[in-house]
């Protein structure tokens, strides 16, 4: 199969064809007419012309890579070597799996004898729709091109065109976003509902006991094994709990360090290497989790008379959590007082305030806005953070206020319960859906709270 990359290439090359054509064009335009001005630059008729031959090419690339491969599979099928091949199944798949990465040159060989036959016959349809997705893609090209090239005239506003093509181009990624979202929140209600059919919201929202069991009767599932109480707590316990107080105070004390009291040849290199921490991946936080601070956190309790300390626990994993966030916290807070008038600072230096009381009393405040947006930016990823707590918190469900227990959270159970071989229509599978549907309006309702203490306080000091 022709990788899509070649067809996009090729649609950039036509692209520029096309700018360059239409560029010329206009050109020719002005030298026939020297007095008449264009109606535009004549970059402008070259951006539309090329607008008009690369997007609809790449609609139609779009289209053609979840087409062809099915194409490809049903001509394969249609020969006379795939007569042999058993109906259905897994050794099926596997045949036409193997025989297409030969033809495709991903493998060298087949395991099973029986997938030779169908080697040829996938090369021939390969090389087929190769074919037809190259000359579709001319054809395409050319005729987007040849229509807008056509429409060219020294009176033609080519620059409003370009401009709500744009404009389209740009609604349509939004619509996306919002579509995307939509899509996320219907599965979600969907499987919740059917999860909620077997299982009453009542049980599973106030229950204090968590324990599904993948291998029961999911005809006649235990009620009370789904009790998403002791999840919820971790959650909050390690996510918006342990992880802020670490948080909060160092990014807002770095952020104040940073704008009012570093040197600016120190905040030059403190400022990106804070933000480094942001673009640590989370296994990493991890590993550091699970194999330094969690050990260290245990020795620590142990030495000073706490018996019942756990290898595995939310303190270890709110602390490392906490490191991680910090720079969400940082930035944001870094951005909204390096916002704030230095007329509000000075004019509160010049009434007699020292430089202490002029950053608690008018550049916090004033700040806040975007304090508490970093704030709640910081508890929604310290909640749906996974790797941190699978390798340090543990699997327990325990609902304790004691930080040095094992613990965990829903997005734990969300991994546990959809990774492995239960059936989607066990209710230990649809949990995992039901909390995520719980996560997702606990995210929402952060976010709406931040955008409420954001406007408010965006009144008071504007």
């Amino acid at each position: 199969m022709m990788s899509p990359a070649i067809l996009l290439l090729l649609a950039l090359l036509l692209g520029l064809a096309g700018w360059l054509a239409a560029r010329a064009r206009a050109w020719s335009f002005k030298r026939a007419a020297p007095k008449n001005r264009l109606a535009a630059l004549p970059s402008y008729y070259g951006w539309y012309v090329a607008l008009w031959v690369i997007v609809p090419v790449l609609i139609f690339i779009a289209l053609w890579s979840a087409v062809e491969p099915q194409l490809v599979q049903q001509s394969v099928l249609a020969s006379p070597a795939a007569a042999n091949l058993p109906e259905f199944g897994m050794q099926r798949q596997t045949m036409l799996a193997e025989a297409r990465a030969v033809a495709t040159g991903a493998a060298k060989g087949v395991f099973n004898p029986d997938s030779r036959v169908l080697i040829e016959p996938f090369e021939k349809a390969l090389f087929r729709y190769n074919i037809v997705g190259v000359v579709s893609t001319l054809l395409i090209g050319f005729a987007g091109g040849a229509w807008s090239f056509l429409r060219l005239k020294p009176d033609f506003r080519a620059r409003t065109k370009v401009e709500r093509i744009v404009m389209g181009i740009l609604l349509l990624a939004s619509l996306v976003a919002i579509l995307t979202t939509l899509g996320i929140f219907v599965s979600l209600v969907f499987e919740t509902i059917r999860f909620f059919g077997m299982i009453s919201p009542i049980d599973f929202l106030f229950g204090t006991h968590w324990g599904p069991d993948p291998m029961g009767n999911p005809a006649n599932p235990d009620p009370t094994r789904y009790g998403a109480i002791p999840l919820f707590w971790g959650t909050i316990y390690i996510g918006a709990i342990i992880a802020m107080v670490v948080a909060i105070p160092l990014g807002l004390m770095s952020a104040i360090y940073l704008t009012q009291y570093a040197n600016p040849r120190w905040r030059k290199w403190l400022k990106p290497a804070l933000e480094i921490l942001a673009g640590v991946p989370t296994v990493v936080y991890g590993y550091f989790a699970a194999l330094t601070v969690a050990p260290f956190v245990r020795d620590v309790a142990l030495s000073i008379g706490i018996s019942n300390a756990s290898s595995e626990s939310a303190l270890a994993a709110g602390l490392v959590m906490g490191v991680m966030i910090i720079p969400f916290v940082s930035s944001m807070a870094d951005d909204s007082i390096a916002a704030v008038p230095n007329a509000m600072r000075d004019g509160s230096l010049a009434m007699g305030a020292t430089q202490s009381e002029t950053i608690r009393k008018v550049l916090v405040p004033a700040a806040l806005p975007g304090i508490v947006a970093g704030v709640m930016l910081a508890i929604s990823r310290a909640i749906g953070e996974t790797m941190i707590v699978v390798m340090a918190a543990g699997a327990a469900a325990n609902l304790s206020a004691n930080p040095l227990e094992a613990m965990t959270t829903v997005t734990f159970q969300i991994v546990a319960m959809l990774t492995g071989e239960g059936s989607f229509d066990h209710p230990a599978t649809l949990s995992a859906f039901a909390l995520g549907f719980v996560l997702f309006l606990v995210t929402l309702a952060l976010n709406f709270i931040a955008l409420r203490v954001v406007k408010r306080f965006r009144e008071a000091y504007e």
